[in-house]
């Protein structure tokens, strides 16, 4: 994937937070020359064009293979799509088919952006859990592949540090992995792991609430989607915000460099916290050294997020049988191995990945991502509240980085999000 990391991103996800419950109106119905219905569909993908020309040959193919329907495809910069939805919305003028965001597709549900999936369950049943979107029990959306998160290290310079190879039967526990960041630190390293701290917005909670996760703790009391108080600021979380913290005062980790992974490929650092899009290029400059390794078990078994980007139907869609006919033509497992292996992301069925160059499980080189996908992910809440829960969980593990108080720094997330469940009428939770 070119991009500093994975689409988990949603860029101005805060922005897409929308606070109405309306619906909106539908698209009018248009028709081609030779009267096919047109099915208008947005992506986020221009200024990708490895990503747009997978579409391309999808649209091209299920445009040649019956004479009802003809999709049209218009794509945004990833950083003003959200925004491009919501004002769509707003003045009615929703396309039929649409990616999005995974954990932002529950507040789209709600407001009445999208209508149900209802496409084939053979389909869906296929797919990966974290590529299936569900709101209040039902399927608003479903994608292609997802992505993983894992560490990188070179074989050698554990070896010859004495620092045990982890493994997914036995990871790095917490004591552990800080020993281990503590012997590469005397060993020269001036930062021994690089995880990602430079980089800002969804990355955060898609990368360190996996960790709080670890711990115990989480973002949101998911038995009810109404409070993160005990969650977000309980005795568990308490914990994870002094390790969270302890790795820059200890100087482990920092918040400089750049972003991606060029400092462990340039061996500055040791450890890099890092995602499958950054895989190749990984394998390429390490070669047989490198070792793709899962995170540590930090109590309760190691996570990491799960929940990419995924396609859902407007609410407004003037024809949801003919984008539910496209969707499903769509799912065929030659066109998710092709997404996955051009864009470096683990495909969301079995049939694809062994298809795979990359994550095959005889000789795929990203394979372990693919296995850390199945095991260990955890999506980020199903509530329409995730886009503030995101953002307030931002600034929290920032300030807790920076040195500020943990305790206090988790009231005052809790605070944020409890007052915009309440002020929403707990978002309709069931």
């Amino acid at each position: 994937m070119k991009k500093s990391f994975i689409p988990l991103a949603a860029t101005g996800v805060a922005a897409a937070l929308v606070l109405t419950g309306c619906g909106q109106a539908g698209q009018g119905s248009t028709t081609t020359e030779d009267g096919r219905t047109v099915l208008t569909m947005w992506t986020h993908s221009a200024g990708n064009p490895a990503e747009l020309a997978v579409y391309e040959q999808i649209i091209s193919d299920f445009n040649a293979s019956q004479d009802k329907y003809e999709v049209k495809t218009e794509s945004f910069p990833q950083g003003a799509y959200n925004d491009a939805i919501v004002a769509a919305a707003a003045s009615g003028d929703l396309p039929c088919l649409l990616d999005l965001d995974g954990p932002i597709m529950p507040n789209w549900a709600w407001a009445n952006y999208l209508q149900p999936l209802n496409i084939s369950s053979g389909i869906t049943d296929k797919l990966l859990p974290t590529a299936v979107g569900k709101y209040n029990g039902e399927i608003y959306s479903a994608g292609y592949w997802d992505a993983a998160l894992g560490i990188f290290a070179r074989k050698s310079v554990l070896d010859a540090n004495g620092i045990r190879i982890p493994t997914m039967d036995q990871p790095w526990t917490a004591s552990e992995f800080d020993a281990a960041l503590a012997t590469l630190k005397a060993a020269g390293y001036e930062t021994p792991i690089d995880i990602g701290a430079e980089d800002k917005g969804e990355w955060w909670p898609y990368a360190y609430s996996p960790f709080l996760q670890s711990f115990g703790g989480d973002l949101i009391n998911r038995d009810t989607m109404l409070t993160a108080d005990g969650a977000l600021n309980g005795a568990d979380a308490v914990k994870w915000g002094e390790w969270f913290q302890s790795l820059f005062k200890n100087g482990y980790a920092n918040s400089g460099g750049t972003v991606g992974n060029q400092e462990f490929v340039d061996g500055k650092v040791a450890l890099s916290y890092t995602g499958v899009w950054n895989g190749l290029a990984a394998v390429d400059a390490v070669g047989d050294d490198l070792l793709i390794l899962p995170p540590p078990n930090l109590g309760n078994g190691p996570k990491i997020g799960g929940g990419s980007w995924q396609w859902g139907i407007s609410s407004s869609c003037n024809d949801a049988d003919g984008a539910r006919q496209y969707l499903e033509f769509s799912f065929n497992d030659k066109y998710i191995t092709q997404f996955a292996d051009e864009q470096l992301v683990i495909p969301a069925t079995e049939a694809a990945t062994e298809a795979s160059k990359y994550f095959n499980s005889t000789d795929g080189a990203l394979r372990p991502f693919a296995e850390f996908s199945k095991e260990y992910a955890v999506l980020r809440p199903e509530t329409p509240a995730y886009a503030v829960i995101s953002t307030t969980f931002e600034t929290a593990a920032k300030d807790i980085m920076n040195g500020a108080d943990v305790k206090s720094a988790l009231d005052a997330a809790v605070t944020e999000i409890d007052t915009n469940i309440s002020s929403n009428d707990g978002y309709g939770a069931k």
